[in-house]
């Protein structure tokens, strides 16, 4: 096993000695032929010279191949890590040094590469985070200040009344002061839970509950609580739905709150005698609900803000908190539904869109 050892090239040191060794009997051999050959001393010598020059050539040939080529190489490669390139693995395959270098040296390269890509990341989700951090303060704070904005209305009211109360010896009018304090008591209640709920779908800690029904029935039944007083309203209302079941996967309750926002919303803003119509229409396993109010239409340029916290319309009647839709546009976009708002020739009409179930 030893001596079989000795003849293997799985080492550099190894080759240069069978190649130096190679080289040297070759350039006895050579020695030994020219001279015995029958011929004139000059042309012996040219012939061993020529053996000579055959040699070196094999020699620095081998050589070449066994070291020059195999350092350029990792030369190569090396320099191209350096430069963090590592779309080049070195390709030497040599069971010797060389090869074990070129091996450690693409590990090492995908290691780095790996690295890398996890630093990237890293940098990248920290960006992220920290972007998100800024979102959150300023959020935080355009709330503090619209919150703020909000309250000083129904508290300013509630001081103004309860000092009156203090003097007002009239007890028709202590009744009728009292009864406004718990108005506006009532509205900021109701102001401070909407946002607590909007907040609490903003940050997920409120997740949504699906669950299969049919959204026929389940329409009829919240559009009916709203809508009871229709009789006695002053505006018509036109309503077109299914005539069967439709089922949906969806968070019920959740729903129920995007359909009491918008229908409440459409109710308001409708004008005296005007049209308020409800459709929900199935098309291609997609039920279309919307609900158009007759009325004043909304500028083209603040559709897209009716969706944020606290924003209302200077032109629309709604005296609400300015939530609602903020919550309706929370609730949709956290089922990934289509949903929207449009002008019409004459009104507005808000809109979604969301899959049946068999």
């Amino acid at each position: 096993m030893r001596l079989k050892d000795n003849f293997t090239f799985r080492t550099v040191r190894k080759k240069i000695l069978m190649v130096s060794k190679l080289a040297g009997i070759l350039l006895i051999l050579s020695y030994i032929l020219s001279t015995k050959l029958e011929i004139e001393p000059d042309i012996s010598l040219a012939i061993w010279f020529a053996f000579v020059i055959a040699i070196v050539l094999v020699v620095d040939f081998l050589m070449g191949h066994f070291i020059s080529n195999p350092i350029s190489k990792l030369n190569q490669t090396a320099r191209k890590m350096a430069k963090l390139d590592f779309s080049a693995p070195c390709t030497i395959t040599t069971n010797d040094e060389f090869g074990e270098l070129a091996v450690s040296l693409n590990t090492m390269a995908d290691n780095l590469q790996q690295t890398l890509a996890k630093l990237e990341a890293a940098n990248i989700q920290l960006e992220k985070d920290v972007e998100q951090e800024r979102r959150l303060l300023t959020e935080r704070k355009e709330l503090t200040d619209q919150l703020s904005h909000e309250m000083k209305t129904p508290l300013g009211i509630i001081r103004a009344y309860a000092e009156g109360l203090q003097d007002e010896p009239d007890e028709d009018k202590k009744q009728k002061y009292a009864k406004i304090i718990l108005m506006e008591t009532e509205r900021m209640s109701g102001l401070i839970t909407t946002l607590l709920d909007l907040s609490a779908l903003e940050t997920g800690a409120s997740r949504l509950i699906p669950e299969r029904f049919d959204f026929v029935e389940f329409l009829e039944t919240v559009a009916g609580r709203l809508l009871i007083d229709v009789p006695n309203a002053n505006f018509e209302l036109h309503y077109e739905l299914p005539e069967h079941k439709a089922y949906v996967y969806t968070d019920k309750t959740r729903m129920e709150q995007v359909l009491d926002n918008l229908i409440v919303n459409a109710k308001k803003n409708v004008q005296p005698g005007g049209t308020l119509k409800l459709s929900l229409l199935e098309q291609s396993g997609v039920l279309h609900f919307s609900i158009y109010n007759q009325g004043t239409k909304i500028p083209q340029e603040n559709l897209s803000k009716i969706w944020t916290k606290f924003y209302r319309d200077s032109n629309s009647k709604y005296s609400g908190s300015g939530l609602g839709l903020a919550i309706v546009a929370q609730i949709l976009s956290m089922q990934e539904l289509d949903f929207g708002v449009k002008n019409c020739s004459d009104g507005v009409e808000f809109y979604f869109s969301v899959s049946t179930v068999s």
